[in-house]
């Protein structure tokens, strides 16, 4: 991986690991589905000019389809299910679920990519998921007010994100990033209009969680987006969803110092675990991270 994209990646972090904790305020306020409305149709207000702008409105309209399947894969779907989990999971430990994203990233290269799977991986795969089981396993309660359904959620959210990733490595490699980015997001915000009418709060929500709405649709989707695309379309869907290893230290840093959340033996040694399966999974042990970079964009 560049340096420049490495770069990239630890500013996508902080952004996306601010992105829990807004979440984690204001989705009681909003609900959310509403919540999820309002951060996707104000990054499509932001990122929908760039279309016309730079006369992609055309290409807009012609690749319509695959613009609404990478609306809800990268946007609609994981934000909504993402926002749900944090109505009763801490910011902390929804980032630490969502990191599995590279795992459901290479299983889907594999299942759908032909992209080819070593033993070492298969292994790391199998370490991945006792990571999380280690992380869950005490929550993993579906009756009322049990965890389980959230973080069900979560993970569904991140296997969205396996999808978005590999979707636009393979369909929409040959768009510009900001065109990619401004056009999933407009499509998102269509499909998420009906959604976010209909279960509209009926009490205002406060200032707070509107600031924090507001954040969420500027800072972590409109510009956020512009990098993620950014880096995916010089490096693999793998290497790119490697920023959530990193997201989980934000999201972390910023739960503690706003809302006193704190980490437990269980999650640190869940969170050990699971990276470590992640990490030979998307193969960063064992090899130089520029080496497995390129082995993985040349498989997908």
């Amino acid at each position: 991986m560049k340096l420049t994209d490495l770069i990239r990646l630890i500013v996508l972090s902080m952004i996306w690991g601010g992105s829990f904790l807004f979440m984690r305020i204001a989705a009681p306020e909003f609900g959310p589905m509403a919540l999820i409305f309002v951060r996707i149709f104000g990054a499509a207000l932001l990122l929908g000019p760039i279309l016309l702008i730079g006369g992609f409105g055309k290409t807009f309209v012609k690749r319509l389809p695959h613009f609404l399947v990478l609306g809800v894969l990268a946007s609609s779907l994981p934000f909504s299910l993402l926002a749900y989990s944090t109505l009763s999971l801490e910011a902390g430990f929804t980032s630490l679920l969502n990191a599995t994203t590279p795992i459901f990233t290479a299983i889907i290269g594999v299942l759908w990519y032909q992209s080819k799977f070593t033993r070492i991986q298969y292994l790391g795969l199998l370490i991945g998921l006792l990571g999380v089981a280690v992380l869950s396993w005490d929550r993993l309660s579906f009756k009322e007010g049990g965890d389980g359904w959230a973080i069900i959620a979560a993970l569904l959210a991140s296997a969205a994100y396996g999808l978005g990733g590999n979707f636009t490595r393979h369909k929409m490699q040959d768009l510009p990033p900001r065109i990619v980015a401004a056009g999933s997001t407009v499509a998102g915000s269509l499909l998420m209009l009906p959604l976010g009418l209909l279960t509209w709060p009926h009490t205002n929500p406060s200032p707070k969680a509107w600031i924090c709405a507001v954040t969420l649709a500027i800072l972590c989707t409109a510009i956020a987006y512009l990098l993620f695309f950014k880096i995916i379309s010089s490096a693999s869907a793998m290497a790119t969803s490697t920023v959530t290893f990193l997201i989980p230290v934000s999201a972390i840093l910023w739960g503690y110092l706003a809302l006193g959340e704190t980490l437990s033996l269980q999650i640190i040694i869940g969170t050990a675990i699971s990276f470590l399966g992640t990490a030979l999974v998307i193969e960063l042990l064992g090899k130089p991270v520029e080496k497995a970079d390129a082995n993985q964009s040349a498989r997908t």
